[in-house]
């Protein structure tokens, strides 16, 4: 394959002539900055939720100003860091020993996996870690072209590659998993039994030094992290080495003044928690930008330096001659104070406009949820033997603690009574724990020069604060377990994915040329507006269910009760909707032998399957939250009801199976007889789930009684029409696999016309006072 590519990059190619290598090699630079600007916006996308998820989860206040204040500290950040990604000018590479067209090879393939790979993970809704991906991606690009030179000069791989730094990279990501994981938990375990759920009753003594230690950690975060590189302190003689020496003087007097402060705005009666909450987002998101969002335009300008220091010192060189010392030293590029300020104007406006930014925190959110409810993830088998094994020993452990301290310990984690902010998924006091302790984890990581990503800690302590809080029962540990195992794989994941994807391209690049970057170019743009187009329908299908929320979130059983029934008229309706949609497809497919119709159908269940049992997990947790007997009234015909949906789904499903085997294998197709005799039927049933839908959904049930004596007088036709079938069966010369997959479609029909009956009865009767 090597030899096929280097063919293609021929001495005599057209494209290589010093006119033409100019402009092309400006293209890519151009492209590369197009890239830049859209990795901005999907890094901030894949990054909100180190800044976002704590005040979002607690509803410390509204979603526009949470926002705006993450808004702020992003363009601060972004504005005020001097500092370029040194890991892409020198940091895996050394420029040395790689020419001006080696770095472009690298440049493009680092770029294009960056992107594919973080607008993929956020399409998902999957964190994953930026830094990472670039540092893997420049590894991967990196290592393709030192083989080369290898192979072609003899050097070694230490000269080429600086493997330290990647190294130092997975040793992080194992240090920040499992530390931020295991402090999350026990800081936030004190902190509950400190303030319990009922917290706003034991404010009166410890909140000033709550709200003192916070706020002074967040503010000795923002010098040490978020402000270590900005020229804005340093003329204030405040730099690194100085606060490094007055680290100690520093804290103690920020602690006794904002300890003071806390408590007089405790006096003034104000919130303690939101003020920390939202200084900690704001002072994330400025680090944020400050040290990691910042670096994405750091490989579009290694490159825009190169192609301007070859086309000043070029002298005629070529460019697979001509060494990039430049990127060797500190960056002197012109007017990069502009295209910080650009960077930071391109963040601010994508936190506010990015779709997947806000997808990305619902999924942290949701694993940190304090309630019940909808599970974004399933169950899995490594996250059922764990849970199996932490219980077993819960147990052991259990029996050698007094039961004194134990049910002491479970009135500070009493729940009952609390009530959260409207639409939070958990309080105040969990999100300021997490703020505060991804502050001072990464400004530790910091100190001791050890790379801990902000998307790993800032997660870890997110779920094991969430574990700590008791927010994973044993519904649904399981559960939340499989999403934070999904997650911390994705990371993994991203660094294999990285380090592969973008050997082959710089490999492809380097090979195959002027012909094969644009190749590349190409498919990056291909990717990008395909993952942008699946990402709008699948948001359109996937929308939040405000409904279930407000229902969760409702103290008024009245309300309650009006919410449900809402619910449930629209799940039973959608059920309806998709039993008349997969029993068309099921009928035509079979009649016209048409196997898309059928795969679609199966396709259809499973996928309904899935949808169904979520919804009928939500609306047990809405009958547990209305008046007990109105619900003692209505249980019987709640559960007919999801019973008959269910029923519904396998009943299809039966039905499917035998008409797939055989339109697949291409057997005999159904006679036209049986095909007149079933097509008025198949009508007949179409309308009668059409007008059962409508009046489940609209809950008008004026003509219930006619539309179920009617449904009888069809289910009585397919009656006559099988028995007819049997008969037929008996005394006919007829194909007898035809014949029992009609005979089996006719009976499956009538039992869907027999459970849609029952639905439309109980739906009725659980609406109706």
């Amino acid at each position: 394959m090597f030899f096929t590519l280097h063919i293609l990059n021929l001495q005599h190619n057209p494209f290589l002539e010093p006119d033409y290598m100019d402009f092309f090699y400006l293209g890519i630079l151009l492209f590369l900055i197009v890239l830049a600007t859209f990795d901005l916006s999907v890094g901030v996308a894949n990054d909100a939720v180190n800044f976002l998820s704590p005040a979002v989860g607690a509803k410390a206040a509204k979603f526009r100003t949470i926002l705006l204040v993450a808004a702020i500290g992003i363009f601060v950040g972004a504005s005020t860091s001097s500092g370029m990604m040194d890991i892409a000018r020198h940091g895996i590479l050394n420029p040395h020993y790689y020419t001006f067209d080696d770095v472009m090879c690298i440049f493009l393939a680092v770029a294009a996996t960056d992107v594919i790979l973080l607008d993929i993970f956020n399409t998902l809704g999957m964190p994953t870690s930026t830094t990472v991906s670039m540092v893997f991606g420049l590894l991967g690009g990196s290592t393709a072209l030192a083989f080369s030179k290898i192979v072609s000069s003899g050097q070694t791989y230490a000269e080429l590659i600086n493997t330290d730094k990647a190294l130092s990279v997975i040793i992080g990501i194992f240090l920040s998993v499992a530390i931020a994981f295991v402090v999350g938990l026990i800081v936030m375990w004190l902190a509950r039994l400190v303030f319990t759920f009922h917290y706003k009753k034991h404010l009166r003594y410890s909140i000033a030094i709550f709200g003192g230690i916070s706020v002074t950690s967040i503010f000795y975060f923002l010098l040490v992290s978020g402000l270590k590189s900005s020229t804005l302190l340093s003329n204030f003689g405040w730099t690194p080495q100085w606060i490094s020496a007055n680290s100690h003087y520093i804290l103690l007097v920020s602690f006794c003044v904002f300890t003071v402060i806390m408590e007089i705005l405790h006096l003034c009666k104000v919130n303690i928690f939101r003020i920390v909450v939202l200084f900690g987002t704001f002072a994330l998101a400025m680090a944020f930008a400050g040290n990691d969002l910042v670096n994405f335009i750091g490989t579009p300008l290694a490159g825009l330096e190169s192609f301007l220091d070859f086309t000043a010192n070029g002298n005629g060189a070529k460019p697979t001659e001509y060494i990039v010392h430049v990127l060797a030293g500190e960056s002197q590029l012109p007017g990069k104070h502009f295209f910080l300020i650009g960077a930071g104007v391109i963040m601010t406006v994508a936190i506010f406009t990015s779709k997947k930014a806000h997808k990305v925190v619902e999924t942290t959110v949701n694993l940190s949820r304090q309630d019940e409810g909808e599970e974004v993830f399933s169950s899995s088998k490594i996250a059922r033997r764990t849970v199996r094994a932490v219980l077993n020993t819960t147990g052991v452990l259990s029996k050698y603690i007094p039961q004194s301290v134990s049910r002491w310990i479970d009135t500070r984690f009493q729940q009952e009574g609390t009530e959260l902010e409207e639409g939070a998924a958990f309080d105040q006091v969990r999100a300021a724990v997490n703020l505060v302790l991804a502050g001072l984890l990464i400004v530790i990581g910091t100190t001791l020069q050890l790379p801990l990503s902000t998307t790993y800690v800032a997660f870890m302590v997110a779920m094991g604060s969430s574990l700590a809080d008791r927010a994973w029962g044993r519904e649904t540990a399981v559960y939340r377990i499989t999403g934070v195992i999904t997650v911390i794989g994705g990371w993994f994941i991203t660094a294999g994915a990285a380090f592969i994807v973008s050997f082959l391209i710089a490999t492809l690049n380097h090979f195959g040329g002027f012909v094969a970057m644009l190749l590349v170019m190409c498919l990056v743009a291909f990717v990008i507006i395909n993952n942008n187009r699946k990402f709008k329908q699948k948001r359109e299908q996937d929308n939040v269910d405000t409904l279930f929320r407000q229902l969760v979130r409702s103290h008024d059983k009245a309300e309650t009760w009006d919410l449900l029934i809402q619910h449930v008229r629209r799940t039973q309706g959608d059920v309806l909707t998709f039993t008349r949609d997969t029993f068309r497809n099921i009928t035509q497919g079979l009649m016209h032998e048409n196997m898309k119709q059928l795969r679609t159908a199966a396709h259809a269940i499973e996928d309904e399957k899935g949808i169904w049992k979520r919804y009928r997990r939500k609306e047990i947790v809405g009958m547990r939250k209305i008046d007990y007997l109105l619900a003692v009234e209505k249980n019987t015909w709640f559960h007919l009801g999801c019973n008959s949906s269910t029923q519904l789904i396998y009943g299809l499903k039966r039905m499917l199976e035998p008409c797939i085997e055989h339109v697949d294998n291409n057997f005999k197709p159904l006679p036209q007889d049986y095909i007149d005799e079933l097509i008025p039927l198949c009508n007949d049933v179409d309308k009668f789930l059409e007008e059962a839908r409508r009046m489940i959904t609209t809950g008008d049930f004026d003509g219930a009684d006619e539309l179920l004596v009617e449904g009888n007088a069809i289910k009585s036709r397919i009656s006559q029409i099988r028995h007819s079938q049997q008969d037929r069966i008996q005394r006919e010369d007829s194909n007898i696999k035809v014949a029992l997959l009609y005979l089996s479609t006719l009976q499956e029909t009538q039992e869907l016309m027999s459970i849609s009956r029952h639905l439309l009865r109980a739906s009725k009767r659980f609406q109706v006072q």
